[in-house]
């Protein structure tokens, strides 16, 4: 069994999906009958709907319930286009999907800036508002009795036979599910997944929020527009009924039923909630109360649906097998949960950037954070910054990277100011960080988390991603060589193809600052990298920091663990209640008296050498 499994595996993953694609498109010529036809349309009709929430709430975590009124601008030009006499069905899907994009980009744009629950609720809105808008344009959509004077449409000066729009639907389904699939294996997809994890995340890479927002909300209304024109043309009539908020909260629960954070996911929730929908007179009755239940099996019962049911069993054999995880040819070896040593890997030069703070004042209410904080960290240099809990070492860290503004002062990176940058334009000066609590997106692989940190480089269109050019292969291969060279300095190399949410707290900081070099910043912020990882990880980590330091960076590094900040830093920074207690080489800060009584709670300097032992600083005031 598992060598057949084996021998399963080592087929292209596209030739199952391509496989069933063909049966399905020449299933007519078996002889199925109408029924069963006409079942399979209205599902690819459906999960086209359902692929586009997929993108926007599964991928790019945007709630949003819009997709009826999607649906509804598509199905309604194609049908005023033919009643029109414009019949070619070649453009009258490409309007649709124009028209959806534009209905997606002037709803999600406002409801997007507002942000939290404003897209949801204008989706919502947007989906009761479909009725009254048809009925204020009766004229030309037939208002809420229909729109019932479309003509036959063609292809190509040809007239389509009715049975032809299922080798059309079947083309077009076929089609969009190539692009979905392209999309979301690319760095956009990737984008999109750090997106959802966290937008501080996302901008501390380069992403710009609010654009990456819209990019998957505003992709995810195409295909419902593209369904909308099939639908239309398929019965040459379109009603308002067919666009209520029923039909939203079914695409939604197919969605989650199925599996939002699939491709292939979209499909299996059309087909069970269209299966039932035609199987049970009374499913249309209480369809709500189906939609529920769907909702809290999806949601609740099946974590990632039907689709994530598929994906677990596939791992399950696959580990069985010896096939998992994958590793990249030449990684380290070992394979063992956990960790391996880091690899001598050859780190190019950086061209690193002094980062200059002058005079930087925060204040959160009466409480002042900062004051008058000045510092400079020097390329190929690490500047320590270190000081008692509250003391304001992250606030300084997020004021760099304009997650905060300042009251007052100057910040400049490489000798630009920042002054009023957003954080995504901060991250591509070439600054990048960790984080206190690594920020990992669930379901992604190890290296597509440092290849998220390349987002900003060698930038690919998305037309390059869905078209899978020259342009685009080298690019991916670029980038996973440089994930495997990362993952391979801190000693992860063994984990390429391991889900990174599952890694310990320890591999999962390495792997922050696997994704935080792979850019080859001007300044490395590094923000208690230390916190969790063993003696062993700390010894990787500091030959890392050393390595990253040689090669030209300038490294920030806020930590708590004494010996490692006297053992890597060329100067140390020392904040206590928000201002500059000290500053200095490790020999100066080790033996300043205020720094012994402030920070390390030394009174007697016979207790030194104690502490130092310990490694660890105390804790002397609350976050």
């Amino acid at each position: 069994m598992l060598q057949l499994w084996t021998a399963v595996r080592k087929v292209p993953t596209w030739v199952f999906p391509a496989a069933i694609g063909l049966f399905v498109l020449v299933l007519p010529l078996l002889g199925p009958g109408y029924e069963l036809t006409r079942q399979i349309e209205l599902t690819l009709i459906l999960a086209l709907v359902v692929s586009g929430l997929n993108i926007s709430l599964g991928y790019a975590g945007q709630l949003a319930i819009g997709q009826a009124a999607m649906y509804a601008a598509g199905a309604y030009t194609a049908g005023m286009l033919s009643s029109a006499g414009h019949t070619d069905l070649l453009l009258q899907i490409v309007a649709a999907g124009l028209a959806a994009l534009a209905v997606g980009i002037l709803t999600g744009i406002p409801g997007l800036r507002l942000g939290s629950w404003s897209l949801a609720m204008t989706s919502f809105f947007l989906v009761l508002l479909v009725p009254d808008i048809v009925d204020i344009f009766e004229e030309d959509t037939g208002g809420h009795l229909g729109l019932s004077t479309m003509l036959n449409p063609t292809l190509f000066g040809r007239s389509l036979a009715p049975d032809a729009m299922y080798y059309v639907i079947v083309i077009v389904a076929i089609i969009w599910f190539a692009v979905f699939r392209n999309v979301v294996a690319s760095r956009h997809g990737i984008a999109f997944q750090v997106l959802k994890q966290s937008p501080v995340l996302a901008s501390s890479v380069g992403m710009s929020v609010f654009r990456t927002k819209l990019t998957g909300y505003a992709i995810g209304a195409v295909p419902a527009g593209f369904g909308g024109a099939l639908l239309a043309n398929l019965d040459l009539f379109v009603t308002p009924e067919a666009f209520t908020f029923h039909m939203a909260t079914g695409a939604l629960a197919a969605s989650i039923l199925g599996g939002s954070m699939s491709v292939y996911g979209a499909v299996f929730g059309a087909s069970i909630i269209q299966f039932n929908n035609d199987q049970s007179s009374n499913f249309a009755e209480y369809s709500l109360v189906f939609f529920g239940a769907f909702l809290l099996i999806g949601g609740v019962l099946l974590r990632g649906g039907v689709a994530g049911l598929l994906r677990t069993g596939i791992r399950r054999l696959d580990r069985a097998a010896g096939l998992w995880p994958r590793r990249p040819a030449g990684a380290a070896g070992g394979g063992e949960a956990g960790g391996g040593a880091a690899d001598a890997v050859d780190l190019p030069p950086i061209e690193g950037g002094a980062l200059e703070v002058d005079a930087v004042a925060k204040a959160f209410g009466g409480n002042r954070a900062l004051r008058e904080v000045s510092l400079r960290a020097e390329p190929g240099q690490v500047t320590a910054l270190i000081g008692p809990n509250g003391s304001g070492k992250t606030t300084l860290l997020n004021l760099v990277c304009g997650f905060y503004r300042r009251d007052a002062g100057r910040i400049t990176v490489a000798g630009t100011a920042i002054d009023g940058a957003s954080p995504h334009r901060i991250a591509r000066l070439g600054v990048t960080r960790t984080f206190q609590t690594p920020l990992i997106p669930p379901g992604v692989s190890v290296a597509e988390v440092v290849i998220s940190g390349r987002y900003t480089s060698d930038e690919v269109g998305f037309l390059s991603a869905v078209l899978r050019g020259p342009k685009f292969r080298r690019i991916r291969r670029h980038d996973l060589a440089r994930a495997e060279d990362m993952l391979r300095l801190v000693g992860l190399a063994h984990l390429f193809d391991t889900e990174a949410a599952t890694l310990p707290l320890g591999q999962r900081r390495m792997l922050e600052v696997a994704r935080a070099l792979v850019r080859e910043p001007k300044v490395l912020l590094l923000d208690e990298a230390a916190s969790g990882l063993d003696e062993a990880e700390v010894e990787t980590l500091a030959a890392v920091i050393r390595r990253i330091r040689d090669a030209g960076c300038a490294v920030i590094l806020v930590e708590h663990n004494f010996g490692l900040v006297l053992s890597l830093a060329d100067r140390i920074v020392v904040l206590a209640r928000g201002a500059v207690l000290a500053e200095g080489t490790p020999e100066e800060i080790e033996n300043d008296v205020r720094v012994r009584d402030e920070y390390l709670g030394i009174v007697e300097p016979g207790d030194a050498p104690a502490v130092e032992e310990a490694g660890t600083l105390p804790e002397r005031t609350a976050k």
